[in-house]
């Protein structure tokens, strides 16, 4: 047996759960054993099967202990699984039949971590170990509840606040069936109807490559869990083409980062984050993705204004209609996509299903479409392997980054440091205001997100800093949102930009050039959290007026900011580009300085569309406040 076949067992026992296989066989299962069942799997697997970065094949002795070490983690786990209900009436006993199984089990959930998800996110979660055995050693405000060890670990054991709580629910259920609809969905050749689709639609127009990145990455980014993983995906075939098209490598590159981190901000998936951010606001999974909905389109607009005008600065051509897909074939061939989307879309939001069911039944219609329209050459039993390993594969990851966050959640909960920290943050809004108190929780959080996939990105950040903020009072959604973005900004900031250096390795750019310009192009992500931090209109929340000034306003700012961001001599250059993008800046942030709907707000938007029709006017009459666009060397920086 291959043991790559092993990850394939994963998405058959969450297929069960789903189904509610259990029951319907009479079997009374609570969910905290499935949980139990889920994570004992993945670390089993996680240790015995290597990551596809892994470079040499392990010697015999190691598989070994690797094999002999996973089936001792998933035993300790089984071994929770047969006594939970027991464990439940008889907490206080703590005999070593308990913690020392608890221990095997945390170990091996960190190595596996290690090995899968690096090596920051293992370390973060041995600091929160060790803070919550010694934390009572700490000083001053950071001096920990003291508690025995054997109850620490076993509260992380088999508590539903530790491992067994929130994060790996949602990672179990919810996440499992939208890793098994993506896998489905790449299985079948939907990656490719996108990307087909993308150059249809966008292929010829002025710098048509860089716009067929950041459509295919966008929509194949929500999908996905992983920055890195996008741009390995899509990158391969985006990045060759930008460059073919005379991009310079370092903006290829950079497109392809930014546009890949931005699915991760994208309704509907939200790289599977929406399930979680909806779990811990109690709210439906839909408040989310109306809420997540405008930042992301300014996100995407911003990104596709900088794109064109630095195509037009440099005389950037689309690629020849002759050489792309016609659209109507791409339509034609489009249906093994559009048909599962619109299972999804049904029963999701039309049936009330919840979020994993709903993409499982989209999976088994996709999958029954290829049966009956693939060729007879094709092995439809080849393909439901691939799709039951490449599933397995991805929700090893997940199901481990979830048992992360629930160990520090659990730390968290046990020491207080979650009071702490509220309490360290509010000192700081008392001092010098909310402004201070978002510039410092954005900085935490691009720091903490360093390395750490999407999902462990949000819940250890969020845990640690949403608190402080909402206590300031900002809103609920505002706070997680703006916790969300700056933990997934850690991809594209250097020094650490984990994205933007995976995209200048495929591009051979200079990985520090790179990371540069790929803060420059995602900088409304920046930018926007401070604005609906304050004004949560950006979110949906407020009057239709409040909505569509908010709106409007983003857009203005966007326009200005693309022009003066992509051309060094936009509105003539030197200070009058400076003054330019201060006035930019200000009509962005009018909407949080004043009420949205203000009647300052309605004028500040009025003059800023003045400002563009007068500037576009001389820019077409070739005055010198914005000279035409002329080429420049392709090959410029």
């Amino acid at each position: 047996m291959n043991i790559k076949n092993l990850a394939a067992v994963i998405p058959v026992v969450g297929i069960a759960w789903l189904l509610n296989l259990p029951r319907h066989l009479g079997m009374v299962i609570i969910t905290e054993q499935y949980l139990a069942l889920m994570i004992g799997l993945a670390t089993l697997i996680g240790l015995v099967v290597q990551p596809s970065s892994a470079d040499k094949k392990p010697k015999m002795n190691l598989m070994v202990f690797n094999g002999l070490f996973g089936l001792l983690c998933l035993l300790s786990w089984l071994w929770l699984a047969v006594n939970y209900e027991a464990w439940l009436l008889d907490s206080i006993n703590r005999s070593v039949f308990k913690w020392l199984p608890a221990i095997i089990a945390i170990a091996g959930i960190l190595e596996a971590t290690r090995r899968h998800c690096g090596k920051v996110l293992t370390i973060l979660a041995a600091i929160f170990i060790t803070y919550g055995i010694y934390g009572y050693l700490a000083p001053g405000i950071f001096s920990a509840v003291e508690t025995t060890p054997a109850r620490y670990i076993l509260y992380l054991y088999n508590d539903t606040n530790g491992i067994l709580g929130l994060v790996l629910r949602v990672g179990a259920i919810q996440i499992v069936g939208f890793i098994i609809f993506g896998a489905v969905l790449n299985a079948v050749g939907g990656s490719r109807i996108l990307t087909d689709l993308a150059m249809a639609t966008m292929g010829h127009r002025r710098g048509g490559p860089a716009k067929v990145a950041i459509l295919a990455s966008s929509l194949f980014g929500t999908l996905s869990g992983s920055t890195v993983a996008n741009v390995m995906s899509t990158g391969v075939v985006t990045i060759p083409l930008m460059k073919r098209s005379g991009f310079p490598s370092r903006y290829a590159a950079a497109i392809e980062a930014v546009a890949s981190n931005g699915g991760q901000i994208a309704p509907p998936v939200m790289g599977a984050t929406a399930f979680i951010i909806a779990e811990f606001l109690q709210v439906p999974y839909s408040t989310v993705v109306f809420a997540a909905l405008l930042p992301a389109a300014a996100y995407y607009f911003m990104l596709y204004l900088q794109v064109d005008r630095y195509a037009a600065v440099n005389g950037l051509e689309g690629v020849d209609k002759s050489q792309l897909p016609k659209l109507g074939d791409s339509f034609k061939k489009s249906w093994p996509l559009i048909i599962p989307l619109g299972v999804l879309i049904y029963f999701l939001f039309g049936l009330g299903y919840a979020p994993g069911k709903a993409a499982l039944y989209a999976s088994i219609a996709s999958y029954a479409f290829f049966l009956v329209t693939a060729p007879r050459n094709v092995s439809r039993l080849g393909v439901l392997k691939e799709i039951a390993q490449t599933s397995g594969t991805m929700l090893i990851p997940v199901l481990l980054v979830s048992a992360i966050a629930g160990i520090v959640i659990g730390t968290i909960n046990s020491t207080g440091l979650g009071f702490t920290l509220t309490l360290a943050l509010g000192q700081i809004a008392e001092v010098g205001g909310i402004l201070p108190l978002l510039i410092v929780t954005a900085v935490i959080a691009v720091i903490l997100g360093v390395g750490m996939p999407t999902s462990g990105v949000y819940v250890v950040v969020s845990v640690l800093l949403a608190p402080a903020l909402v206590k300031a009072g900002i809103g609920q959604m505002s706070a997680h949102l703006f916790i969300f973005y700056f933990g997934l900004l850690s991809m594209l900031t250097p020094p650490v930009a984990i994205a933007s250096y995976a995209a200048a390795s495929l591009a051979q750019s200079d990985m520090w050039q790179t990371g540069l310009t790929g803060v420059q192009l995602a900088i409304v992500a920046y930018l926007i959290p401070f604005v609906f931090a304050f004004n949560p209109a950006l979110l949906l929340d407020g009057t239709w007026a409040e909505i569509v000034l908010s709106c409007i306003t983003v857009m203005i700012s966007g326009y200005i900011l693309a022009e003066i961001l992509a051309w060094k001599k936009a509105y003539g250059g030197g200070i009058k580009r400076a003054v330019m993008a201060a006035f930019a800046l200000f009509v962005g942030a009018s909407s949080a300085l004043f009420e949205a709907a203000s009647i300052a707000t309605i004028i500040i938007s009025i003059i800023g569309v003045i400002v563009i029709v007068i500037t576009q006017k001389y820019k077409a009459n070739g005055s010198n406040i914005t000279p035409k666009l002329q080429p420049e060397q392709k090959t410029s920086s």
